[in-house]
């Protein structure tokens, strides 16, 4: 009976919900344009998959009461669609398994052909919008946002134990959040000036007490947040591995992730959309293509007109390169950059605001309007990248993904 109970109100719920939006069809974004960011749902969960190579992965999203048995939720990375890790742009391999990440997502440009399945969960409330224009970690949040987090009590036993926290805003009108129970223990890092600092080294030094309570004053710090198993019965209680004690600190955490992903976009490419193409003879064209945005501004700043020398490859969706069989050179279309244009306004989410036209005499396929590419001016190194990062001659949309003979079986 009560089984029936339970479906009964599920459906009556599921009525309502189709009742509700019955009045606006939801939003899709189309392909080759970047969507509004308001349009978007967001959520929170905790990173348990990651297909780097395909920009795909899963999050358990957050959910109050079973949190640690819900199923996780997949997701990809539209093509613009950007990675933030310690306040810096980021790649899905960047970031450690259990992180507490923050989503920004809309439905699947074309489901046919979407790296993800969008699948209702009748029994636990998880979102069907899983392709992501924004995936960011904690502190990548709160220093996009304005927000840090207020200590206002520790209480340890044993080296580990609750720190008593909250979320504020500088925005006055923004509304308050909770206070939050976060779990710390011996393996979370602080960070402090050019100091990487323990638990223990708190104790030492009588910042932190080595057992009891001891009122924090509201010290305002960065966390980085992950999940944990939790004793007590408790499904949702998330621990700081991390915490930025000053702005210096914070700083470094910034400047060295930003090093290894301007390292990753110089080796692979700067993704970019198709805006036109002007086609002259013999195989000789003009493509003006969008930069998409979320990178460094000094990777930008490389693009520069007046002969400077480049070339440009199709991509597939998940940014993989797409022809040649020894990686993206083989393929790529050499030419000269003409022009470089910073579109008026604010860029939306995603775009950068800066077009590249660029002439070459030997146009692909791959370099059709509203297709994506991956550019590189010449300055960038010239290098192989893994064979699981491009896809071959004649490669079909399935060979996206890799297959269960990638594990073989050695006799």
């Amino acid at each position: 009976m009560r089984l029936c109970l339970s479906c009964f109100s599920l459906a009556l719920c599921l009525g309502a919900s189709l009742l509700a939006g019955a009045a606006e069809e939801p939003f899709r974004p189309e392909q080759g344009k970047f969507p509004p960011l308001d349009k978007s749902v967001a959520y929170r969960g905790e990173l348990v998959f990651v297909d780097h190579a395909t920009r795909r992965g899963s999050l358990r999203v957050e959910f109050k009461s079973e949190f640690f048995r819900s199923p996780p939720t997949p997701f990809a990375m539209l093509p613009y669609g950007m990675v933030r890790y310690h306040g810096a742009p980021a790649d899905l391999r960047d970031i450690p398994i259990g992180t507490i990440m923050n989503i920004r997502a809309f439905l699947p440009p074309d489901p046919k052909n979407s790296s993800v399945v969008t699948t209702p969960n009748h029994w636990y409330p998880l979102p069907l919008e899983n392709h992501a224009i924004l995936i960011e970690d904690e502190p990548s949040l709160c220093l996009r946002e304005g927000k840090t987090w207020k200590l206002k009590e520790v209480d340890l036993q044993n080296n580990q134990g609750l720190v008593l926290a909250t979320r504020d805003s500088q925005d006055a009108a923004a509304a308050k959040e909770p206070e939050e129970k976060l779990t710390i223990d011996s393996t979370t890092r602080f960070w402090r000036g050019r100091e990487s600092l323990s638990l223990a080294d708190l104790v030492a030094e009588g910042t932190w007490p080595a057992s009891g309570k001891k009122s924090l004053g509201g010290q305002s710090v960065l966390l980085g947040l992950i999940w944990k198993p939790c004793p007590d019965g408790i499904f949702v209680r998330y621990h700081i591995s991390d915490v930025w004690l000053d702005d210096k600190a914070t700083q470094r955490a910034i400047q060295s992730q930003t090093e290894v992903h301007k390292s990753l976009i110089r080796s692979r490419w700067m993704p970019a959309f198709v805006d036109k193409v002007e086609y002259g003879k013999f195989g000789r064209a003009t493509a003006t293509v969008t930069l998409f945005g979320g990178m460094d501004p000094s990777l930008y700043a490389d693009f520069k007109k007046d002969g400077y020398t480049g070339a440009i490859n199709g991509a597939e969706n998940t940014l993989k390169h797409a022809g040649g069989s020894y990686g993206p050179a083989h393929m790529a279309s050499q030419g000269t950059i003409l022009e470089v244009i910073k579109t008026p306004g604010v860029a939306p989410m995603g775009s950068s605001g800066i077009q590249v036209r660029f002439e070459t005499d030997l146009i692909i396929e791959g370099i059709r309007p509203g297709r994506v590419v991956r550019i590189r001016p010449s300055n960038w190194p010239k290098v192989y990248i893994p064979r699981e990062e491009f896809l071959g001659e004649g490669a079909k949309i399935e060979d996206r993904f890799p297959k269960p003979d990638i594990f073989p079986i050695y006799r």
